[in-house]
This record gives structure tokens, sequence and C-alpha cells, in this order.
């Protein structure tokens, strides 16, 4: 195992010689700095395990040396006690309301030290191996969401592309796609409030609702009832999901749309021409007798419709939900003759924002209204 890497920080030689002497003493292995500035800089290139910071120091003083460092994301994690010889209670609660870990009065002694830097390095590693089980379990759970989810390749006859980035590595985006019989599929889009974990297994039981409550001894009205029964049981206060249902059968041409509290389907003729079907309705999940409306339109060769959740249009370069919509219709538009993968995957590309921005899930699924 290699040894742990200790960042001496103070701008008296004598002071550095000897904590430095004490910790390769037992092994450690050591970095030092004179000041700030050059212990900022040695933490970004070398990420010590544990520094040991000077307070009275020329120039930039200790506590706006961790101020620094605990605002930058690549060093924010490493454990910072302080060594000063201002032994009162003020400084010392000054020092750890700033993001050190523990404080140590000059003049110091070798086994304080030491005593000190091994318990916070065993409280570090402890911590990371909480996070590496933490997210071990979030990898699993992200594959078994992953898995749940339709694929284009799995159900070609089916006709639809699709576009999903969780924020997180679980979302609570989710889409499925549901075969109802001789040439007949809905489409199902549903945002459910929050991410992580809870949205994650949330999911799953929408899926399952979906598929229960789907076909031909169900109207789309009630397929959208029963998953808002049961989720109504299931969402804690203050969640909800809202859904967009396009029930498409090609052989009447008659698509049925229903929504609950979602933004429009987007449909686009062979000509280009857009429209979107908007209802005024309720989110599942939160009232009773949720207001639910149905909207049936005539298809033709060439018509491609598209179902997407809020954080598309919310997110988009443009700026504001309005301007957002807008932005994806007319690059649902523009798109509309290039094989059906490669227009949503071009269409993401123009919406979704600039790394960095993205603060919710990204889901567009785009369907041909006859193949």
């Amino acid at each position: 195992m290699e040894a742990p890497t200790i960042l001496v920080v103070d701008d008296t030689p004598a002071n550095v010689e000897l904590v430095q002497s004490v910790l390769e003493t037992v092994g450690f292995r050591t970095l030092t700095a004179a000041d700030g500035p050059a212990a900022r800089a040695l933490c970004r290139a070398e990420q010590p395990d544990l520094i040991l910071l000077d307070v009275m120091m020329p120039g930039e003083t200790g506590f706006e040396t961790c101020a620094h460092l605990k605002s930058d994301p690549a060093t924010t994690d490493i454990p910072i006690i302080f060594l000063s010889a201002l032994d009162d209670v003020t400084s010392k609660v000054a020092g750890l309301k700033i993001g050190g870990v523990d404080y140590i009065a000059k003049p110091v002694h070798g086994e304080e030290v030491l005593a000190r830097v091994r318990v916070h390095l065993r409280i570090r590693e402890s911590n990371r191996a909480l996070v590496r089980e933490h997210r071990g379990r979030l990898e699993q759970l992200r594959d078994a969401q992953q898995a749940i989810l339709a694929r284009p390749e799995n159900c070609p006859e089916a006709g639809f592309a699709v576009y999903y980035k969780p924020l997180e590595e679980t979302g609570g985006d989710f889409y499925d796609v549901v075969p109802m019989g001789s040439d007949a599929f809905a489409y199902f889009v549903a945002d459910i409030s929050g991410h992580g974990v809870t949205a994650a297994f949330l999911t799953s039981a929408v899926k399952a609702l979906l598929r229960q409550y789907s076909g031909p001894m169900f109207s789309p009205e009630d397929t959208m009832r029963g998953v808002d029964s049961v989720m109504r049981q299931m969402l804690g206060e203050e969640q909800y999901l809202t859904a967009c249902y396009a029930r498409l059968n090609r052989q009447t041409r008659r698509l049925s749309v229903v929504s609950a509290g979602h933004p429009p389907l987007i449909l686009v003729s062979r000509t280009g021409q857009a429209q979107t079907v908007k209802m005024d309705s309720d989110p599942l999940g939160v009232f009773s007798s949720a207001v639910l409306q149905r909207k049936d339109l005539r298809v033709s060769k060439g018509d491609r419709f598209f179902l997407y959740t809020d954080g598309l249009i919310e997110s988009s370069p443009g700026g504001g939900r309005r301007a957002g919509l807008e932005q994806l219709i007319d690059a649902c538009v523009r798109h509309r003759t290039a094989p059906l993968a490669e227009a949503t995957a071009a269409i993401a590309g123009e919406i979704r924002p600039e790394a960095g921005i993205v603060e919710d899930d990204l889901l567009l699924l785009a369907v041909e209204a006859f193949l």
C-alpha cells in the first residue's frame, strides 16, 4: 500500500523540518510549501491526502488558503488540520467553520500530530469507502434502470428513436413503448419529480403499471387513471409525475393522446406543418379526481410525432420554456426528412444545453407515424 502524502505548509523552515521529521520517521510521504499560493498549486498537482496548514503566514493567511482550497472542486475534499500559535477559542472556531477538520496549537508535539493525522486519514479512507460503495450501488441501479427501457433495435416495428440523458446516475425521466396488437403501439413518456434512488425505483413501478393497464380492454384514459391510482398510494408528499401517453393505430391512422400535466406532444407532417397537442390536465399521483384530457388525431404517411420531458425545453440555449419549445419545434421540422435516429440525435444536439449547465434529465422520444 502506498504511503499517504501529507502537505506541510508553514513559512518558518524550522517548523516545517520538525513536522516533516515526525511524519517521515513513521513512513509518511511529505510535501512542503512556504505560503498559501504555493500550497494551492501543489494541492492541484499532487492531490495530497491531508494538509497541515499554518495560520499566521505573510500575505495569504492559512484561513484564506483553506477557503480557496474548499471552493475548488479539485481540492475541496482534502482534509486540513490547522497549526497555529493562536490558541484562543475564537481562532479555533473560525478555523473549523471555514473548513478545517482539526486545530493543533503550537508549539506542536510529535505524538499529538501523529495521532490527529492518523485519525483524520482513517476518517477520510472510511468516507472514500462509503462513496465507492454508494457509487457501486448507484451504478447497479442505473444498469437495472437502463435495462427496463425499450430499445429501438429490439422493436423495429414500433418505429421509434430516443435520446435519453439522465442528470445523475439514475434519472427521474422514463419512457416505454408497448405493443398493442396488430400494427398498434402505445408510446409513453413520464417525468417523476426528483432524481436519484427514489425516482429510479418509481420508474420500475411505472413501467409495471403501464404494462398492466395497457391493452385493448383499456382506453388511453383508463391506462393513465390506472397508473394514477397506484401512484397516489406510492408517492410521498410533494412528489408527482407528469406524463404523456400516445396510442397509435397505423391501420386506422388514429393517434390518441392523453396528457397529465406534461409538455405538449409535437406532430410534424411530411410537408413541414407542425402542431402542438396541448391539454389542460393534472399531474399523476396528486389528486383523487385528476383532470385528464384526451385528443384524437388523424395521421398520414410521412408524419412524425415527438414526446419529451421539460428538461429539454427549459434548459435550451435560448432560455425560457416557451423559447425552448419553439426551438424544439423548429428543429423537429428542419430534420423531418432525415432518418429517424439521425434526426433525433440532431434535434437533441441542437436543443440540449451546454455541458455544465444541465439541471434536469433530458429525454426525447420520436416516432414515425407510418413505416
